[in-house]
């Protein structure tokens, strides 16, 4: 495109955007809709996250282990046999991978502090379980006590006695933590709630830390409420407060384990899918509801196929574990899986119930132009997103496929879906740093993220249903896409690039009858141009090398672009 081509008006945006509305996808994904809605109850789902969110979990611990257990035992009921007591034949297989640990266990047990002198708690983990940091200590079984020093900012710990005293401060742990090792404080309590979560609403709300594991100096540490801090901060302005604090924690040697479940395709087996959901976290929403929707579409697949409702031509892979770490390492651990991997699905703070945690639910797309230039409707979430560059940009079809899939689940059942730029941090970074295509399903934002009162209540079972309903559609069409489908996937790519590239025009065009620099829209132009191009490119792999129609289709596809 030239620059003048910025000032022009849209004259092809109008009957592109109409040929985007007739999803030409729904020919190839009607039926399995069609299939799924009734089948996908969200009551194994929601059964599932009520286990699993009892427990708080880190890689090895009894709530951990637990769950994969429970997932195990399910995947039994389901018709998944133990990949060692398999036949050839047998296409419903999972395995439990089992690993040392390079440093123990952590497990919260109890936990309570109290202001000496009160009759009330001002923490309790019965009520409060995420008070403990991870990795602490344990206290003497009486609790210690000691006076509380309120440190304002890092310089008062050089100036500030607190040999056998509990630091009191607002920020991150890791500020304050040579008190302890260096200043001989016997303990830390800290607050830090982030703004999103709306502390002075969700007074009683702590979100989870930890502190760095180190057997040679154990320490431990307490997370406040916005309630507990103030009413500390409140007692500590009258004069001097002492503080008793009892914590109780168990640190053991244990093994890391990794459920792994495998459908195998009956036609092309060595290619697959992957559906991921992390364990570790010790709230509901996250990830009690990732693991327990994944559960229900692996029960799901292999009851429709004992039915001889479907048949899967590629296969579909089933990963439960210890977040990114577990994934990173069945992607590079290639001796220990038949099949290269063709797309990886993350699901991750799938099943909330929006009314009560807020934000949305999010299908956060592979790195693509939106996450260079964000505007428009394109917006990051409040986990936020560095800026990244063209050449971390990652064209392919599956972010406008999934997107239209979940659109069409959205529309069916009046649930709001919506995208944000890729921002990383969870299941689906592995997939791309290998050059493979993934993206994650999520919510955000959520007041309650990663706090003790992201609990069952907080769930909708419903969530689940339409995310669980939606994933298998989109898993289903690409294991078992064809030419078919590579021509349909092109139609909806063509209408969903004209219309990205309508819309980046007219807000280039905004932007410099506002006095901004042309040349710089003309890079955003390009860069969504060249984006779609390569994109379109893509769809090959959706059918066998060197299929000459599909090949002339893409290339039909890209002269429709402008130039």
């Amino acid at each position: 495109m030239k620059i003048k081509a910025v000032l022009t008006l849209l004259s092809f945006s109008l009957s592109y955007i109409s040929f985007a509305q007739k999803a030409p996808l729904a020919k190839i994904t009607d039926p399995y809709f069609k299939l799924i809605r009734p089948e996908f109850k969200g009551d194994v789902a929601y059964e599932t996250v009520a286990f699993v969110e009892q427990y708080w979990r880190i890689a090895g611990n009894t709530g951990f282990n637990e769950t994969v257990y429970r997932i195990a035992e399910k995947l039994e009921t389901a018709g998944y046999v133990l990949e060692e007591k398999a036949k050839a034949a047998d296409r419903f297989t999972y395995r439990i991978e089992t690993r040392t640990m390079d440093r123990p266990t952590w497990e919260p047990v109890s936990a309570s502090l109290k202001i000496v002198g009160s009759e009330e708690f001002l923490l309790s983990s019965e009520t409060n379980r995420n008070m403990t940091y991870l990795n602490s200590s344990s206290t003497p079984a009486e609790g210690v006590t000691a006076e509380v020093v309120f440190l304002r900012n890092k310089e008062e710990l050089q100036t500030t006695d607190l040999r056998g005293k509990i630091i009191f401060a607002e920020g991150s742990y890791r500020t304050y933590e040579k008190g302890i090792s260096e200043g001989g404080a016997i303990g830390t309590l800290t607050y830090d709630n982030p703004e999103y979560l709306q502390p002075e609403k969700n007074a009683t709300s702590i979100q989870f830390r930890g502190l760095r594991y180190n057997p040679e100096h154990p320490a431990w540490a307490v997370a406040m409420s916005f309630e507990a801090k103030e009413k500390l901060k409140s007692a500590l302005e009258k004069g001097n407060v002492e503080v008793q604090v009892k914590i109780q924690t168990k640190i053991y040697d244990s093994e890391e384990l990794t459920v792994v479940a495998n459908i195998k395709g009956s036609e092309l087996p060595l290619e697959s899918l992957v559906l991921s959901a992390h364990i570790q976290e010790p709230g509901a929403n996250d990830n009690a509801t990732g693991v327990g929707t994944q559960l229900e579409m692996a029960m799901l697949s292999a009851k429709l196929m004992r039915e001889k409702k479907l048949d899967l031509k590629r296969t579909l892979t089933f990963l439960w574990g210890d977040e990114i770490i577990s994934t990173r390492r069945y992607i590079e651990e290639k001796e220990k899986r038949e099949a290269e991997i063709k797309w990886g699905i993350s699901l991750d703070m799938v099943g909330e119930n929006t009314d009560l945690t807020g934000g949305t639910f999010l299908i956060e797309k592979m790195p693509d132009p939106s996450a260079i230039w964000t505007r428009g409707e394109d917006k990051h979430s409040e986990w936020g997103g560095k800026p990244l560059n063209l050449e971390d940009m990652k064209p392919h079809y599956l972010n406008d496929y999934i997107i239209d899939v979940f659109e069409a689940q959205g529309e069916h059942a009046n649930w709001v879906v919506k995208t944000n730029p890729f921002e990383g941090g969870s299941d689906h970074t592995p997939f791309l740093q290998a050059d493979i295509p993934g993206l994650l399903l999520w919510h955000f934002t959520d007041q309650f993220y990663h706090t003790d009162n992201d609990r069952l209540d907080k769930v909708s079972q419903k969530t689940m249903q339409n995310v669980g309903t939606a994933a298998m559609v989109s898993a289903f069409t690409l294991l078992n896409a064809d030419a078919k489908t590579a021509e349909k996937m092109l139609e909806m790519l063509t209408a969903e690039a004209m219309n990205r590239l309508s819309i980046e025009r007219r807000l280039s065009k905004q932007t410099i009858a506002a006095g901004g620099s042309a040349e710089d829209q003309q890079k955003i132009l390009d860069g969504w141009l060249d984006y779609y191009q390569k994109t379109l490119d893509t769809v090959q792999d959706l059918v066998p090398s060197g299929d000459e129609k599909t090949l002339t289709r893409i290339k039909l596809a890209k002269e429709q672009l402008p130039k």
